[in-house]
């Protein structure tokens, strides 16, 4: 298919008395057809008045969300199409899903938390899914229930029906962590995780649980309808812990450095973006990427997640945040044994950044 777009094009420029040469593909460019492998090299003709060949790459975003600020201003900013990237946006909407895409070849980078990369690597994954930027440093969901409450303490959660994220996946295990660190045994409520993960806030607006954990917009939503009311941030009270970021099989880093410093380079002009400008005009320039959600709303959401010092400074993933994730994932039980850092985790193209 891209081939017919390519030669198409092609004809328009020369019926169009363009005397411009044509070419739709590098020499080792392949098609993505639907078998699940795509271009390693693969370029498209962008649409600027210049006509910069563009590297077209794909990025599976675990979910869309305000949470990812930084991200959307790069795109919104055009940093990635400055940088030579022609970046294709889709939402996996789950870690286990962004992963299954990036194995499959249907997206070149994924965008998730860093515990698929472990568990990829720990079932004996062939092509390793290394982490090559860290974007944001706390959680970024939000507890919500039906009453408000001035003075919440975790401990109320005891017996209460909670509906909770899939088991393994960082929002579930983030919760889990909250309450082991206050004492609380997660077997002491009862934690509903058969709910999809797009799905929590319709299910708890229906009637289902007495609280939820929730992503931005959807807490806030909830709070707006008359639904809910957010009485704690898991962001603040598990601390510091790296939640999302991005990686790419092991071989298409190899074949691609440059692609992968080009993403990387973009993407650290987006946080020096969030890092320099109040939360209004972040959410000015996001706006675009949320239309269902009004300005007012998207301001008071980066407001929250600006206030709890959600966004790193930089890209690089450190050691000390890796193991970190290590010991969440087996305070919720999901470690056999822990992964090597060294294999999971490049800093090379975040420190290039800084240079």
């Amino acid at each position: 298919m891209r081939k017919k777009i390519s030669i198409l094009l092609c004809f328009a420029l020369l019926t169009g008395t363009l005397a411009a040469g044509c070419s739709g593909e590098t020499d080792k460019s392949k098609s993505t057809d639907g078998s699940g492998e795509s271009s390693v090299s693969e370029t498209s003709v962008s649409e600027n008045s210049d006509k910069k060949a563009l590297t077209k790459v794909t990025l599976n975003e675990v979910a869309h969300s305000i949470f990812y600020a930084p991200q959307y201003v790069a795109i919104e900013e055009g940093y990635f199409e400055e940088e030579g990237l022609d970046l294709e946006l889709v939402t996996g909407f789950g870690a286990d899903k962004v992963l299954t895409a990036l194995i499959s070849g249907e997206a070149q980078i994924g965008f998730m938390g860093g515990e698929s990369s472990i568990y990829a690597y720990l079932e004996g994954a062939n092509d390793v899914v290394v982490n090559f930027a860290q974007l944001t440093q706390r959680a970024g969901n939000f507890l919500v229930s039906r009453e408000k409450e001035t003075d919440f303490q975790w401990d109320i959660l005891k017996g209460k029906d909670v509906l909770g994220g899939r088991k393994g996946g960082m929002p579930q295990m983030v919760f889990e962590y909250v309450l082991k660190q206050n004492g609380i045994d997660p077997g002491e409520m009862n934690i509903n995780q058969s709910i999809d993960f797009g799905s929590t806030a319709a299910a708890f607006s229906g009637g289902q649980g007495d609280y939820t954990i929730e992503f931005e917009p959807a807490a806030t939503a909830l709070e707006k309808q008359g639904d809910g009311y957010v009485v704690a941030s898991l962001g603040k009270d598990s601390g510091y812990v790296p939640y999302t970021s991005y990686s790419a099989k092991s071989s298409y880093m190899e074949e691609n450095p440059q692609v992968i410093q080009a993403f990387t380079n973009a993407l650290q002009k987006g946080m020096d973006y969030v890092q320099n400008h109040t939360p209004e005009e972040i959410a000015e320039v996001i706006a675009p990427q949320f239309k269902e959600t009004d300005v007012d709303t998207i301001v008071t959401i980066v407001t929250r997640y600006y206030e709890q010092d959600t966004w790193k400074g930089d890209l690089v993933y450190e050691k000390e945040s890796f193991e970190l994730l290590q010991d969440i994932l087996e305070s919720a039980d999901q470690l056999s044994k822990r992964a090597p850092y060294e294999e999971l985790v490049t800093t090379e193209y975040a420190k290039k950044v800084l240079e």
